[in-house]
C-alpha cells in the first residue's frame, strides 16, 4: 500500500476521535528516501534498450515454401454417389418474376445446386398382419393364407427389431439396459428382460445354424489360427466373479476369400474344449505356445501345431526389457529379435500379392531365414 501512497503528498486517516495524520507523515518521510532510490533504479531498467528474445528470421525470396497439397476435386461427389438422392426444387412464381423483372423481362438460368445431409432418427411402427382363413362348406376343410413366419410365437419382436438390438449390443457396445432407456424415449415399454430373452432364444434357434455351417466350413482350410482370452463373468450358475474363457478360431490371410472367424465360449481352459472343436480338423493350427495345444498334437497324427511369430518376438522383447542396454547385444534374444525383424521386412514386401506369389517368395527367401533362426 505504501507504493500506492507515494503518489500523494499527504495521507490522512481519521478514525473516531483519534487523529493519525502526524504519525502517517513521519512514516512517509522516513520511507521517502527508499522510495526515491527504488524509483531511480526502475527508471534505469526501463530506459535500457532491451534485446529481442528471439531474432526474427530473414527469409530468402528464392527459398521454397512448402505449400498445402491441392484439394482433390470430385471427392464429395464420390461420397454422395451411393446415397439416396431426394431432389427438392425451389422456384419463383410467375407473379414474383413479373414483380422483379417486369413482363417477359427474364430468362431461366441453370439452377444453383447444393447438397445437405438429412438424418432420420429411428422410427417405430406397428405392422398389423391380417392372414385370411378359409373353411370348406362341405367337409370343414380349413386353409390359411401364406404369411411371413414369426420369430417367436405370440411375441411382438420382428426381424428388424431383433437385428437392431443385436447390432447395438455387439457392434456398438450398447448394453441392454441403455437400449431399454432408448426404447422408453420412443414411448415403448420393452424391458431388458425381454430383449435378453429374445437375443438368447433367437441366437440358439437361428444363428446357431449359421455357426454350425461356418464351423464345418472351417475344416476345409489347411491352416487355422487359435487363441484364447479370459473374461470375467459377473454371475453364472450361482458363482459371482468367476473367470471364463473365449476361444477364437480363424482362417489365415493366405486365403483370398473372406476370413472365417468363430468364437467359442467355455468355462475353463482345459484340453477337452480344443479336442471337441478341432475334432474333424486336419492341418496346421498356429497358436501362442500354450501346452494344451501340444498335448492335443501328441494325441493326433493329422494335426500339426505351429508357433506364432508375434508371440516369439514378444518373448524375446520382454527378455531384453529387463536388462541393461550394455548387456543386450550379447544375448541370444537380441539376435533372435533382429532375425524376426528381417523376416517381417521380407514378408511385408509381398503382403499384397496373390497367395501363389507369396508362397513362392517364402520358399525362396523366407525359408532359409527361418532355418537360420532355428539353427
Amino acid at each position: 500500500m505504501l507504493n500506492d501512497a507515494s503518489c500523494f503528498k499527504q495521507v490522512y486517516i481519521v478514525t473516531g476521535y483519534t487523529d493519525l495524520r502526524s504519525e502517517i507523515d513521519q512514516l512517509f518521510l522516513s520511507k521517502q528516501d527508499q522510495f526515491e532510490s527504488i524509483d531511480s533504479k526502475l527508471q534505469l531498467v526501463f530506459s535500457m534498450k532491451r534485446k529481442p528474445l528471439r531474432q526474427s528470421r530473414k527469409y530468402d525470396e528464392n527459398e521454397l515454401v512448402k505449400q498445402r497439397s491441392p484439394k482433390v476435386k470430385g471427392k464429395r461427389s464420390l461420397v454422395l454417389a451411393d446415397l439416396l438422392n431426394v431432389e427438392i426444387s425451389h422456384k419463383m412464381t410467375e407473379e414474383e418474376l413479373i414483380w422483379e423483372f417486369g413482363d417477359n423481362g427474364w430468362y431461366q438460368l441453370k439452377d444453383e445446386i447444393y447438397n445437405r445431409y438429412r438424418f432420420t432418427p429411428a422410427k417405430i411402427e406397428i405392422k398389423e398382419y391380417h392372414a385370411g382363413r378359409y373353411r370348406s362348406k362341405k367337409d370343414n376343410h380349413f386353409k390359411k393364407a401364406d404369411h411371413p413366419a414369426y420369430l417367436i410365437r405370440n411375441s411382438l419382436v420382428s426381424t428388424s427389431l431383433l437385428a437392431g438390438i443385436l447390432n447395438e449390443k455387439h457392434v456398438n457396445a450398447v448394453p441392454l439396459y441403455r437400449q431399454e432407456q432408448e426404447f422408453a424415449r420412443y414411448g415403448l415399454e420393452i424391458s431388458r428382460r425381454e430383449t435378453a430373452y429374445w437375443t438368447i432364444l433367437c441366437t440358439e434357434r437361428y444363428l446357431s445354424l449359421i455357426y454350425d455351417c461356418m464351423h464345418k466350413k472351417l475344416y476345409e482350410y489347411h491352416v487355422l489360427q487359435a487363441d484364447e482370452t479370459p473374461v470375467r463373468v459377473t454371475k453364472e450358475n450361482g458363482t459371482e466373479g468367476s473367470k471364463h474363457f473365449i476361444w477364437v478360431y480363424r482362417t489365415r490371410k493366405m486365403y483370398e476369400d473372406r476370413p472365417s472367424i468363430l468364437y467359442d465360449y467355455q468355462p475353463s481352459r482345459n484340453l477337452s474344449h480344443q479336442k471337441k472343436f478341432l475334432k474333424d480338423f486336419r492341418g496346421i493350427c498356429v497358436t501362442d505356445g500354450y501346452q494344451v495345444y501340444h498335448t492335443l498334437e501328441e494325441e493326433r497324427e493329422d494335426l500339426t501345431i505351429a508357433g506364432c511369430w508375434a508371440h516369439s518376438r514378444c518373448y524375446s522383447h520382454e527378455t531384453l526389457k529387463v536388462l541393461a542396454k550394455a548387456k543386450r547385444n550379447d544375448l541370444l534374444a537380441c539376435l533372435a529379435l533382429k532375425q524376426i525383424q528381417v523376416i517381417y521386412r521380407e514378408e511385408k514386401k509381398f503382403a499384397e500379392e496373390s497367395a501363389v506369389k507369396r508362397l513362392k517368395h517364402r520358399w525362396v527367401i523366407i525359408t532359409p531365414m527361418v532355418d537360420a533362426y532355428f539353427a
